[in-house]
């Protein structure tokens, strides 16, 4: 059994066996409890393209979900001119310049820090390296001061422990497992709150209040970032080396960075950050030949839409409707594109600069949403004297 499907059935050992049951039945196909499931790229796009049908408010949404947590304003849970007014204001804040600058920035020691241990033959964990370095670049958003490393993967962890409470049927938090939400992100919010407040506007939240975001949408606006912004990129990071790995492209991306943005584009497909994806259905639609109804909720398997396209292979292209798919599409894709790819780059860039690279050990989490590694251990050097050592 390969790796990637480990981390699935140890992260899913029912569900996951579930969803590439349904893929098997085509491409969009209602599933009792859980709602209708896409299995095609092409008809995800579609769906996702469609804001005014197909909307992330109402019954079996992500606002849901997530709005008695969060509050009304953090796009995730908007739709209409709202929606579009709060995501013009944001995506000023997240250039591909602002971010390549602020992750440079934030990153400098941690990242000077793995190369250092790298060079002296060293082993790294890379998941729990990958948890403090996307706990410092999401800290410096929501305006956290002198965190350390615990403190980073503290905030990890709690943020783990909310969207570990999802599951495939989930369509709202009880009330307990929303007071232990809250619990997590009121005190972030109250630190956003104090960095909106001070002003400053080399700070994301200073930028928000000149940008005119009222003081609950940049609390609010924290939450989100710190819920979706922190596993992706911690999450893929050791995945990416592990397939590269696996797969015997680690010399060869190595060899030529010309090769890195195709690589975390293919580990991303393979990976698929974003597993599902939902949308609750507000006027009635016919998808890939499928009647859908108003009420009815749509669970988008980005993973199976995905997985269709074959195994990890970097001179696949990818066809236009698979597109970076697992960031979202049309009027919802997602925001922090930027910034997780301005991370996700550097650390890279520093891991492949220690090639050759071998990994000594690894194992696969359990009870987490997006699937990952409990550990993966890499050491640089000549592999047969790692294996040696």
């Amino acid at each position: 059994m390969n790796w990637e499907r480990r981390l699935y059935l140890a992260a899913h050992p029912v569900a996951y066996p579930l969803l590439r049951g349904v893929a098997r039945r085509g491409p969009i196909v209602r599933v009792p409890g859980v709602g209708v499931v896409v299995n095609d790229a092409a008809l995800a796009r579609e769906i996702l393209m469609d804001g005014v049908t197909f909307r992330k408010d109402g019954p079996g949404s992500p606002g849901e979900l997530w709005t008695p947590v969060l509050g009304p304003s953090v796009l995730l849970n908007m739709e209409g001119g709202a929606h579009r007014a709060l995501r013009r204001r944001l995506t000023d804040l997240f250039t591909p310049a602002y971010t390549e600058a602020l992750c440079a920035r934030v990153l400098a020691e941690p990242l000077a820090a793995l190369s250092d241990r790298l060079g002296r033959g060293a082993a790294v964990d890379l998941v729990d390296a990958a948890r403090v370095m996307a706990g410092t670049v999401i800290g410096e958003v929501i305006g956290l001061e002198g965190g350390t490393e615990a403190a980073y993967r503290d905030l990890f962890e709690q943020g783990e422990k909310i969207v570990s409470m999802v599951s495939l049927r989930t369509r709202r938090l009880s009330p307990s497992q929303a007071r232990r939400a809250r619990a997590v992100l009121d005190p972030l919010g109250d630190i956003a709150a104090k960095s909106y407040l001070a002003g400053d506007e080399s700070t994301v939240m200073g930028r928000m209040r000149a940008l005119g975001l009222s003081q609950d949408e940049a609390r609010g606006a924290a939450g989100a970032f710190f819920l979706t912004g922190t596993e992706t990129v911690a999450t893929l990071l050791p995945r990416l080396v592990a397939l590269l790995a696996d797969h015997g492209q680690l010399d060869r991306v190595a060899g030529d960075p010309a090769l890195l943005d195709r690589a975390v584009e293919e580990a991303m497909r393979v990976a698929t950050p974003t597993p599902v994806m939902l949308r609750s259905v507000h006027r009635p639609a016919v998808v890939g030949g499928a009647a859908i109804r108003p009420g009815d909720r749509v669970l988008i398997a980005t993973h199976n839409c995905c997985r269709a396209h074959g195994p990890f292979d970097l001179d696949r292209p990818h066809p236009p409707e698979l597109r970076r798919l697992w960031f979202g599409a049309g009027p919802h894709f997602c925001i922090g594109y930027p910034l997780a790819m301005a991370q996700i780059r550097l650390v890279a860039r520093a891991l492949l600069a220690a090639a050759p690279l071998t990994v000594t050990r690894r194992a696969a989490a359990r009870n987490v949403l997006i699937p990952t590694y409990r550990h993966l251990a890499v050491r640089s050097g000549d592999p047969r004297k790692v294996r040696a050592a």
